[in-house]
């Protein structure tokens, strides 16, 4: 957990963050899920969750002032295959419109350092998953 899912997302940014401050903007997106807030399964899990967010924070406090917006992002649970309708299962490309929608807000630096919901973004960006349903909040913060 820690290796991969906080290594890389430390290792994938600070690149990412060199090609950024040249540019003088940019936008890091960490996934992340509830586990950070509430137990989900197991403490390792949690523990690494809890670093992703942390991250995000940090970082934005240090490259706020390049216009880098750093966040947390969190899905409900990604169900490529549905075989019905699911208001709390989303499709992997939901995910990527909630980014998309987040690249294209000029004012995404209003966001920086927050733990945001899929879904919630959904909503006040107003975009739907793949099937047309604009899913339901995994859980609440």
């Amino acid at each position: 957990m820690n290796k991969v899912g906080v290594r890389s997302n430390y290792v994938a940014s600070v690149f990412a963050t060199q090609l950024m401050l040249e540019q003088k903007n940019g936008l890091i997106v960490n996934i992340s899920f509830y586990a950070s807030r509430k137990y989900y399964g197991n403490v390792i899990y949690g523990v690494a969750k809890a670093a992703v967010d942390k991250m995000a924070a940090d970082m934005s406090v240090e490259l706020k002032k390049s216009n880098i917006t750093c966040v947390s992002l969190y899905p409900g649970y990604i169900a490529d295959k549905r075989k019905k309708p699911n208001p709390k299962k989303e499709s992997a490309q939901f995910i990527g419109r909630a980014i998309a929608a987040l690249a294209l807000d000029k004012n995404v630096i209003s966001k920086t350092g927050q733990v945001l919901v899929a879904a919630h973004l959904a909503k006040e960006y107003d975009f739907t998953d793949i099937d047309g349903i604009q899913p339901k909040p995994f859980d609440t913060l």
